[in-house]
């Protein structure tokens, strides 16, 4: 079976592939939502997304963080401890005059972006540079962006990517964990010609990685016991235990988040009507409970009521404590998108209401432009016409943005059928439905 996740199979004809794929995508981009094969499921996915973005085939990533905004941020990012091994073990490829290497944070800003000076400058033409967003929704289908919107390690080849302009490079990308909670913190990424797109590249960065979090666990050692949970932006929650992380199905993750909810217990019934509001039926809860108990393990998590045992950390917990404590900008950085999104059980939807209405609230009410467009970009908040209003508002005449941002507010405008812009009780309904 072949990898995914490669770009190229064993004894592909690189030239070949570039005219295959470049067919689909221009037939994709003319409105054929289905391309035919051979291109691959991850990257019709990801076109879908960079569509649904509204990123424009011809754009070019923009630049948010300026030269000193971006020394502070990446002085103080987690990553930057890790830079030496980066450079250790991928050097040489920075070196060769073929390559860059680049490392970007969680949400796909690029924070170090390395080579000699003529690929560099190859790489500025695209704004493939420190400060740029290059995340699905900013810069279209790219290995960084895309293996942080999978997380997963992957390559993107020459015709994959979404935007023209980027189609004369091929770039591999792995995401990078916080070993403490198993959230992403960014992601390395060699880009380069096509002759990058073969197994060893995507072994090498997949390998950057995994050193790079081995050594952040060795800098931050987990108490004995300590656990933490992942769900925000996923439909399927990661919990890192014991130094393993461990992926939970759908309604699994579903009854952690509850339980996390309710630290203080939940007996079968109250779970049942939290996840099956018209058939709450106690004997199919403790079914899942029991398998999610084999999972855990009975020191993890009890049962008359069931609850956890142990403290356990969660990414959406600590959104609402950030918030609590006014750091808007660390809470807006930590949420990675909305509570399990798929989901449609009453209780985790009341919680990922929450969540996300207070997070909103305090980026509207701080009415910082930074803030406003970190939101505004996010595949959440593309489509969230009061924020793009404020956002707008911050911008003085003449800003570069302004004129798309006026452009975004108008089509919104007639998308939800409202007579002018700046109806900000209508959009805030329409937020909420």
């Amino acid at each position: 079976m072949s990898n995914p996740w490669l770009a190229l199979h064993a004894g592909a004809d690189p030239a070949a592939r570039i005219t295959e794929v470049g067919r689909a995508y221009e037939r994709f981009v003319a409105g054929d939502a289905n391309p035919p094969l051979p291109v691959r499921p991850v990257v019709v996915e990801s076109w879908r997304r960079s569509a649904g973005a509204r990123f424009d085939p011809e754009g070019t990533a923009p630049i948010e963080l300026g030269d000193d905004e971006l020394e502070a941020y990446r002085a103080a990012h987690p990553l930057a401890c890790v830079l030496p091994i980066f450079r250790d073990l991928l050097g040489g490829l920075a070196d060769d005059g073929d390559h860059i290497v680049a490392v970007c944070d969680a949400h796909g800003r690029l924070l170090w972006v390395e080579g000699t000076p003529a690929v560099l400058d190859g790489a500025a033409r695209m704004n493939f540079v420190p400060g740029a967003r290059w995340d699905e929704a900013s810069a279209g289908t790219n290995a960084p962006g895309t293996a942080l919107a999978v997380d997963h390690p992957l390559q993107i080849f020459a015709t994959e990517h979404f935007c023209r302009p980027v189609q004369d490079w091929t770039c591999a990308a792995a995401p990078i964990h916080d070993p403490a909670t198993g959230r992403p913190l960014g992601a390395i990424d060699v880009t380069g010609g096509d002759r990058l797109a073969n197994p060893h590249s995507l072994a090498l960065v997949r390998a950057t990685a995994l050193a790079a979090e081995a050594y952040l666990r060795t800098q931050r050692p987990a108490a004995p016991g300590a656990a933490a949970v992942t769900a925000l932006g996923r439909d399927e929650a990661v919990l890192t235990v014991a130094g393993r992380r461990i992926r939970l199905g759908r309604r699994h993750s579903e009854l952690l988040v509850l339980l996390l909810t309710h630290p203080q217990g939940r007996t079968g019934e109250q779970l049942g009507i939290d996840l099956y509001p018209d058939d709450p039926n106690p004997v199919t809860i403790r079914a899942e409970l029991s398998r999610l108990r084999r999972i855990l393990g009975p020191e993890l998590l009890g049962s008359r009521p069931y609850r956890l045992r142990s403290d356990v950390d969660a990414d959406f917990r600590t959104v609402p404590r950030l918030l609590e404590q006014g750091l808007v900008a660390d809470a807006l950085a930590a949420y990675a998108g909305p509570l399990l999104p798929g989901s449609e059980a009453p209780g985790v939807v009341r919680v990922r209401r929450l969540v996300e209405e207070q997070l909103r609230a305090a980026v509207l009410a701080r009415a910082d432009r930074s803030l406003l467009q970190t939101w505004v970009r996010s595949p959440w908040g593309a489509d969230d016409l009061q924020m793009w209003e404020a956002y707008a508002a911050t911008l003085p005449v003449g800003a570069p943005a302004r004129p798309w941002a006026v452009s975004r507010i108008a089509h919104l405008t007639a998308e939800y059928g409202l007579r002018a812009p700046g109806s900000a009780a209508t959009s805030m309904q329409r937020h909420r439905l």
